[in-house]
């Protein structure tokens, strides 16, 4: 892989780019603390905005590392996140990159998350260069599937009780696709 980093990427209504400081108020309030957000995810809710500005303080710091990926989903028409998406694991041996995201429940089901997805695509593929993008959700989460596929990415099955959330032990259902799919 050759590396670039979190870049801009823009697209018809959003603006893929690094978290800043001035993103900690309403990245807690879009979708930090929004307890519907994190029922399938790994991590919890956060009560105290003092929690997002570590993640986020973190996250800036890893920014000069090229192989860092971790872009705020900003709404172009309200000038501030309303959620993430980034590059959660990568494997250098077979040029994979996993991809996970979430947005606030306020912005569920217009479409955002796949435009997002669809926008990281075509950079992974073509300034990368991976070789397979792949992500997983827990079956419980149907909508997260239908982002996937909405964005050409191929069932490949279902682990059993292979991830755990907030659910607990879960069930992964895993989507990828791979750069020559991509070119055709």
């Amino acid at each position: 892989m050759e590396h670039k980093g979190t870049v801009r990427i823009g697209t018809e209504r959003l603006i893929l780019r690094p978290f800043s400081a001035d993103d900690v108020a309403p990245a807690f309030r879009n979708w930090l603390c929004d307890e519907q957000v994190t029922r399938y995810l790994r991590w919890q809710a956060y009560h105290d905005i003092d929690d997002a500005r570590d993640v986020i303080g973190r996250w800036i710091a890893s920014y000069p590392d090229a192989s860092f990926y971790q872009w705020a989903i900003e709404l172009r028409e309200l000038h501030e996140p309303i959620g993430t998406i980034s590059a959660v694991k990568q494997d250098e041996r077979t040029d994979t990159v996993h991809i996970g995201y979430c947005i606030g429940s306020a912005w569920w089901h217009l479409g955002i998350t796949s435009e997002a997805l669809g926008a990281i695509i075509p950079f992974f593929f073509t300034e990368v260069h991976v070789n397979r993008i792949e992500s997983q959700h827990d079956p419980a989460n149907p909508y997260s599937g239908a982002v996937m596929r909405k964005c050409g990415m191929s069932y490949e099955g279902t682990l059993r009780k292979a991830d755990w959330s907030n659910q607990g032990i879960v069930d992964a259902c895993m989507y990828s696709l791979l750069r020559d799919e991509w070119e055709a």
